[in-house]
């Protein structure tokens, strides 16, 4: 009956913490402030502790996650209407490199170091600070970059040249399963990629770890496994 009881506690707490983020939206996975990593580890804390507590049921732990869903929401609440409280709940982005120059200052109030900075602008493909004009510290702990003019690419509109359509390349197969939507979407059947596979010696899509279509090329970019 124990096992039992940490197996239904242990699901309805899984679909519990689903649906909360689903209500309070993607914000709280893809942007991670101090406030939605304290929630976070609160949240992880309020139901790991309820299952292996033979006093706490269902009931406790839908309470607790129902209030500490509504203290979320309001917080998103008021950080929504009332501007100036955002600084304070959410943080506010810092201006680490201005024009060109390390700001020690606020390397230090953000307690980031040369090469924590070095290794956050190396994510975004820039290896050598020469090469930033400014650079800002997000709230979520990622950073934005824009380089200075000599190290900017070059684009069509620098050129005077005429913009080209850009096509939107889609997965057929993956992991030797065909995604059906995307092939329907892409104006293909199942006979045009029969026929894709049999001219790059693959039988079945089973053989392939990934395949790729993209609008204008008369291919398959195919990966076997």
């Amino acid at each position: 009956m124990e096992y039992i009881q940490i197996t239904v506690e242990t699901l309805f707490g899984f679909a519990a913490l689903f649906v909360m983020t689903k209500v309070l939206g993607k914000s709280q996975i893809t942007q991670i402030t101090a406030f939605d990593f304290i929630s976070a580890l609160v949240l992880g804390e309020l139901v790991g502790n309820a299952l292996y507590d033979p006093d706490v049921g269902i009931l406790d732990i839908g309470f607790a996650i129902i209030l500490w869903s509504v203290l979320i929401y309001t917080t998103e609440m008021i950080t929504e209407k009332f501007k100036g409280s955002r600084q304070l709940l959410e943080g506010s982005p810092s201006l680490v490199i201005y024009q060109g120059k390390i700001d020690r200052e606020q390397l230090k109030k953000n307690k980031l170091d040369i090469n924590q900075l070095q290794h956050l602008l190396r994510s975004k493909d820039v290896f050598s600070i020469r090469d930033v004009q400014y650079a800002v510290l997000e709230t979520d702990g990622t950073i934005s970059v824009l380089k200075n003019s000599h190290s900017q690419n070059v684009s069509r509109s620098d050129l005077n040249l005429p913009p080209l359509p850009v096509p939107l390349p889609r997965t057929i197969i993956s992991d030797g399963e065909v995604i059906w939507d995307n092939l329907k979407e892409a104006g293909l059947d199942e006979k045009w990629l029969h026929h894709q596979l049999k001219a790059q010696d693959y039988e079945t899509p089973e053989e392939v770890l990934y395949a790729e279509f993209q609008d204008g090329d008369q291919t398959l970019f195919v990966i076997g496994l």
